[in-house]
């Protein structure tokens, strides 16, 4: 398993049950059939926002940010899932490397 850290915008829904059911999702999603193990979600980093521009004709989404242990094999499947959950406007997934060291950091 590898470390990734996926942030995604879910879009406004009525409620914020709602909203915490597709974050929930999307968790049950990294999590299936034991390929990943979430180590943290943060649902208010960033909370409500305004979109830089109009997606799906949402103006605002709820920003969600998520490190996670993830077995590469399953990352395949895990952003076909998020592609075709409607309630998730974007999302980006990036391998966490660990502490960026600067070049002068390396080569002592």
């Amino acid at each position: 398993m590898r470390d990734y850290e996926l942030t995604f915008i879910v879009r406004i829904l009525p409620s914020d049950e709602e909203v915490n059911q597709a974050i929930d999702q999307v968790i049950s999603f990294i999590e299936l059939g034991e390929n990943g193990v979430v180590k943290s979600v943060d649902r208010k980093i960033f909370g409500r926002r305004r979109l830089a521009y109009q997606i799906d004709g949402q103006r605002e989404g709820h920003y969600v940010f998520i490190r996670a242990a993830i077995n590469p094999d399953h990352i395949d499947e895990l952003e076909t899932e998020l592609k075709l959950f409607d309630s998730v406007l974007r999302y980006l997934l990036v391998r966490d490397e660990g502490e960026v060291k600067t070049s002068a950091e390396r080569d002592r």
